[in-house]
């Protein structure tokens, strides 16, 4: 159903895809937008157990696309660099392509926002953030399909 990668010499193993995803600060979320078209959104993530996790509002662009069409890619730039007196880049890629949902069960949110905080957030902050901002916050659940990555030179 997925496509092969073309420049497969540069592909990077599912293993270190999975350990980008859990390490990478942050992708964008690519969706069907309205009229067809691609709506992509840089968002904060956290990977756990074979899903990405997005904190969101309840109303907007990317829920309307979301709540209309249930496929969704995700990809992250990651580790790029340039050694000096070169005029490229290295850094490695992933996407990760999947089923996206609206999550709806307030304990199973509430689970997610904290993995999402301890990736962000001092631990110390944590609980007192939830207890204040927490029911004003949705969370999309992306299930990985698919997942492909690469290592770019620039040159």
């Amino acid at each position: 159903m997925f496509r092969k990668m073309r420049r497969f010499k540069q592909q990077l193993p599912e293993e270190e895809c999975l350990d980008i995803l859990e390490k990478a600060p942050r992708g964008v979320l690519a969706v069907l937008g309205d009229e067809g078209y691609p709506y992509t959104v840089p968002l904060n993530f956290v990977y756990h157990e074979g899903r990405l996790y997005f904190h969101t509002a309840f109303e907007g662009h990317k829920i309307d696309a979301i709540k209309n069409y249930d496929k969704a890619s995700f990809c992250v730039l990651y580790e790029g660099y340039q050694n000096p007196g070169e005029w490229w880049y290295y850094f490695k890629s992933v996407i990760a392509f999947g089923k996206v949902r609206i999550m709806e069960d307030r304990d199973e949110i509430n689970e997610k926002l904290r993995l999402l905080a301890m990736k962000y957030m001092p631990a110390e902050e944590i609980e007192s953030d939830m207890a204040k901002n927490a029911h004003r916050a949705g969370m999309i659940e992306l299930s990985i399909e698919h997942v492909t990555g690469k290592r770019v030179e620039e040159k």
